[in-house]
């Protein structure tokens, strides 16, 4: 994936502090202060091309590993946010299955449940304590004010193919004028062959 050219926001509704930072950005500075994971956190690594690995860590705790960057989420499911805990990347997030859309249904293993009939529930991932980051690659910065909403929805398609779509609603009163919304789309895979980890970096 080619990183955007310095100052291209488009789509991103930074406010005039967001886009001085964002036209500070530096790579080479990154870096050389150990932050070059800045756009592999939580606002920003659903955008990056990158398999995913997702498995149960525990009963209330799904695990969801990236090869692009090599980084680990967990949805903790009827956590809360420990008082004073450390900002990290991927931050604290908080899981729980949006009730189904029409009748009752139950979550499948796994990632959600198959929207189909009334068996449909969304995964709703809410994700606070968050370190500084980048919305892309070019230095779009989010702040540890962030708080992000993700909506996880699965869907088989009749021929066979499983995909899920994960809509993401960044709030940052800090750098943005307004909440930043994208919806991405993952495509299962019959096996790991293409899983290829890799570092993070800046450039």
């Amino acid at each position: 994936m080619v990183t955007p050219i310095k100052g291209d926001f488009a789509s991103i509704p930074l406010n005039p502090e967001g886009r001085r930072i964002g036209n500070a950005w530096d790579p080479g500075k990154d870096e050389a202060a150990g932050e070059q994971c800045k756009a592999y956190g939580a606002g920003g690594i659903m955008r990056r091309p990158t398999r995913l690995h997702i498995t149960w860590q525990d009963d209330s705790t799904l695990k969801i590993e990236t090869d692009e960057g090599t980084q680990t989420r967990l949805l903790h499911f009827g956590g809360k946010p420990p008082e004073g805990g450390p900002r990290t990347y991927q931050g604290y997030s908080a899981a729980q299955w949006e009730r189904p859309l029409r009748g009752a249904g139950t979550p499948a293993p796994g990632l959600g449940a198959v929207r189909q009939g009334t068996q449909g529930r969304a995964l709703e991932v809410v994700t606070t304590q968050l370190r500084p980051g980048y919305l892309r690659k070019n230095g779009a910065p989010y702040s540890q004010d962030a708080v992000i909403r993700e909506f996880f929805d699965l869907s088989k398609e009749p021929n066979g193919d499983t995909w899920f779509v994960v809509i993401t609603i960044v709030e940052d009163p800090t750098y943005l004028n307004e909440p930043f919304v994208t919806s991405t789309n993952f495509k299962k895979q019959a096996d790991a062959s293409g899983w290829s980890p890799s570092p993070c970096f800046a450039k």
